[in-house]
């Protein structure tokens, strides 16, 4: 007989699928192929114009990387502590630096942490099969 998965197994897996996907469609759509310009904006004033464009796309890179990270499952602990870092230092960054090219402003806090305590109760609560 067929083991059905409990309701915590489902909603771990629902919110690692938008965690991906929201790394994956910010990382490609937004900065790799340059859909939303506001981020190289971001970029060119924090690190400098030269390079913002290359700089722009590694970053996206990085979190496509980053998205299928997450959808394998691989030290699912450390991904989720490599993502919560990531927000935090980058927005706190952001706040201080670019906070006028931020698309909700002082609220990119909220949001960001908003997404941490989501990750984070995710890999922490919910996944009862940390690596």
């Amino acid at each position: 007989m067929e083991k059905r998965p409990d309701a915590d197994h489902f909603v771990h897996k629902l919110i690692t699928y938008f965690a991906a996907l929201i790394w994956f469609a910010n990382g490609l759509l937004c900065k790799v192929l340059g859909l939303v310009p506001r981020h190289e904006q971001i970029v060119a004033r924090i690190l400098g114009p030269e390079y913002a464009n290359a700089l722009t796309k590694a970053i996206g890179g990085g979190e496509v990387l980053l998205a299928i990270w997450i959808l394998t499952g691989f030290r699912s602990r450390l991904c989720t502590i490599t993502q919560i870092m990531l927000v935090a230092v980058m927005n706190v960054i952001e706040a201080f630096l670019v906070r006028d090219l931020l698309l909700f402003g002082g609220l990119n806090a909220v949001i960001a942490l908003a997404f941490i305590g989501i990750v984070s109760f995710n890999e922490f609560a919910l996944n009862k099969d940390p690596s």
